[in-house]
């Protein structure tokens, strides 16, 4: 007899820590991509929560972040005010950042973990995958959602997937690095590789059980920071000096390439982690001349470029290709293909101690 699906209500973990400086000029530290509205009217993070608004499923969620965004996030999240936002006080990935909500939650609660910035286009089937996983989830396996990658791409790590356990799940047998251009190729064309993209669903005591086996330092570290946290309403400060002692390590290291009970859903969802200015072309609505314009633009025989203004007038004439970003302090070109270069700008720019890294734009 098949396990009955959980009717609990899922609780929502939004992690909320990244910088986002792979979107620079318009992303920064004080104001990173998922408090940004980059591909539509709402931000990221709304975006995010909306997936979430469902009240026979979803509870409210818990906000992991930092202190600068507090603010922002609550306003943000005014419409469906979280549980929780937890402010960590300095990033130590993603292990200790999902523990914090883990150990804030009810034991036995189930935590839907998602990144703040990533887009879903098709959410239906998003929750279809969350079904598919529940009654594994009840049995105490840690479940992640393995995207079907579409193209050989060198910028994710890849899930290797391996018997069917359930209908719609198959246990995961290996988590794979970030692979060179052939072997990405090669994972493609096999078949049963999918993309990692950082969603994770399990009980808070599951998941916590397994850190214990692995990480014990690392939870000891976390519980005390939250033992000795300041709470004023939702928000929640733990304490520095404990939470700092532990590790900085990702869930992939920490967790889930050790435990016996790991499974995948693979799932078709329309996702991008918009982890650059060519995502953002991409998932963008091009004119006749191949163009993504956004602000005050004016193109003339310009062609396949993504140009955005957040203040002045920018014009083009006689170019292609170009990721072209001005705001009212900062103005970035550079060609399609290269945004991942944006990287070596941020360097240049922390070696002069630049304000425009900091400083919303």
């Amino acid at each position: 007899m098949e396990p009955a699906i959980s009717t609990s209500l899922i609780t929502p973990v939004i992690l909320s820590g990244g910088s986002g400086t792979r979107l620079w000029p318009l992303s920064r530290s004080r104001k990173p991509k998922q408090l940004l509205a980059l591909t539509s009217d709402r931000t990221m993070l709304q975006m995010t929560a909306a997936r979430c608004i469902d009240s026979a499923r979803f509870g409210p969620a818990i906000v992991v972040t930092n202190a600068l965004h507090a603010d922002e996030i609550a306003a943000q999240m005014a419409e469906n005010p979280p549980a929780a936002i937890i402010l960590e006080p300095a990033g130590r990935n993603t292990a200790p950042a999902i523990a914090l909500a883990a150990i804030e939650a009810a034991p036995g609660a189930v935590l839907l973990v998602m990144p703040s910035d990533h887009v879903i286009d098709d959410c239906a089937a998003f929750h279809r995958a969350i079904e598919a996983a529940m009654p594994m989830v009840d049995q105490g396996w840690l479940v992640t959602f393995g995207i079907t990658p579409d193209k050989p791409e060198t910028g994710y790590g890849y899930i290797r997937r391996g018997e069917t356990i359930a209908p719609g799940v198959q246990k995961v047998e290996a988590f794979v690095e970030k692979p060179d251009a052939d072997r990405a190729a090669a994972y493609v064309a096999a078949g049963n590789y999918s993309w990692n993209g950082g969603i994770f669903l399990f009980r808070a005591d599951a998941f916590l059980k397994a850190l214990e086996d692995y990480e014990p330092a690392m939870v000891a570290s976390v519980r005390a920071s939250l033992a000795a946290a300041g709470r004023e309403g939702a928000l929640i400060r733990p304490e520095a000096a404990s939470f700092l002692a532990s590790r900085s390590e990702s869930i992939d290291y920490a967790v889930m390439e050790k435990a016996p009970k790991v499974a995948v859903v693979p799932v078709e969802m329309g996702w991008s982690d918009v982890g650059s200015w060519d995502a953002l072309h991409m998932l963008g609505t091009a004119d006749d001349q191949g163009n993504v314009v956004h602000g005050d633009v004016v193109a003339i025989d310009t062609r396949d470029c993504l140009i955005r203004s957040e203040g002045p007038v920018v014009t083009t004439v006689g170019v292609h290709d170009l990721i072209v970003v001005a705001t009212r302090d900062a103005v970035m070109i550079l060609p399609r293909g290269s945004s991942q270069e944006v990287k070596r700008v941020v360097e240049a720019l922390k070696a002069k101690g630049h304000d425009t890294l900091d400083v919303p734009f």
